[in-house]
């Protein structure tokens, strides 16, 4: 696969663009076959002055969609585009095959309208989970609040099966929250980063949570509880606990039961976590929400050490975020 970066911040880019006058048109990948560079949902955002920003297919067709992207804008309408992406193309990207691509082209202003670009922008910066939909023939637009379950869940954008309506799912970004800055913890967050993950590290031990020690991240030293409350926790956030030490994991855990978090996880042994779950029916917790507790953390693969036990924890947050229950 190529190695640009993936790009995540193309309708603020478009709107940012719009309100300065230069003009910008959304182009999205829609439906791939074979070999595609880029999965449907990406997008690349043009200006009217010619810049762009993102890919839609890491190079092959860029120069083709900067074009229809410039006519789109004059015209004002909304266009589809086929793409056939030859082996020799591919190859020059970094695939070992070519494949074809849809294209969705939308300018900011007249197709897209700016206050559907404005909402979604405001979704995303809430954190609010959105899908926006778009019928290709009508060119009929709405953001939609809890439909399209599974594309949400498995962050899947795409065409219906009509074949007419193209759903973009707009999820806010994964996040990691590690309470006990371990050695798990170590290994665990550099491996969530490239998976897509913002981690977060809440450990009140100042000699646990050193800078040195987690170069980069984002280190929390308040009380658990007091961290989670200020962070929020929502359904693309998953929880950690590796403390050990049940007067730090505890009030954390407590306000992951009673939030929707999709994900969370004890370390311990069996006995530790009978223990913790005594504990928790002592607070008050039902029987249904202390069965979201993954204790012992981590899928059963034998891990050995800190870093087998990371790839353990981020394949169990895995399978539970793309509903494969372990």
């Amino acid at each position: 696969m190529p190695t640009a970066a993936i790009f995540e911040n193309a309708p603020e880019t478009a709107l940012e663009w719009h309100r300065s006058g230069a003009g910008a048109a959304l182009a999205t990948v829609v439906q791939t076959w074979g070999s595609a560079p880029r999965r449907a949902g990406s997008q690349l955002v043009v200006s009217g002055d010619g810049r762009m920003e993102g890919s839609v297919s890491g190079g092959c067709v860029e120069g083709a969609v900067v074009m229809e992207a410039l006519e789109a804008l004059q015209d004002g309408q909304h266009r589809l585009l086929d793409f056939g992406v030859s082996d020799e193309d591919a190859f020059a990207v970094g695939l070992a095959c070519g494949g074809t691509i849809k294209v969705l082209v939308e300018p900011v202003g007249s197709a897209l309208p700016v206050a559907l670009l404005e909402e979604l922008v405001q979704a995303r910066a809430s954190r609010a989970a959105v899908a926006y939909e778009v019928n290709l023939s009508t060119g009929t637009r709405r953001l939609m609040r809890g439909n399209y379950p599974d594309r949400m869940r498995m962050d899947r954008s795409g065409l219906e099966e009509d074949g007419e309506t193209f759903v973009a799912v707009h999820n806010p970004p994964l996040r990691l929250v590690c309470v006990g800055a371990v050695h798990i913890t170590q290994a665990l967050v550099p491996m969530a980063r490239i998976a897509g993950y913002d981690p977060v590290i809440i450990d009140p031990r100042a000699a646990f949570a050193a800078p040195e020690r987690f170069p980069g991240e984002i280190l929390m030293e308040d009380w658990p509880d007091e961290a989670v409350t200020k962070l929020g926790l929502d359904a693309r956030t998953a929880l950690v606990l590796l403390t050990h030490d049940p007067k730090l994991d505890d009030p954390a855990l407590q306000a992951a039961l009673a939030a929707d978090v999709f994900y969370i996880g004890a370390l311990g042994s069996t006995k530790t976590h009978a223990g913790r779950i005594a504990r928790m029916q002592e607070a008050g917790f039902t029987e249904e929400q202390i069965a979201r507790i993954h204790g012992p953390v981590g899928l059963d693969i034998g891990a050995a050490g800190p870093a087998e036990i990371a790839v353990s924890i981020l394949s169990e947050i895995t399978a539970v975020l793309r509903g494969k229950q372990p």
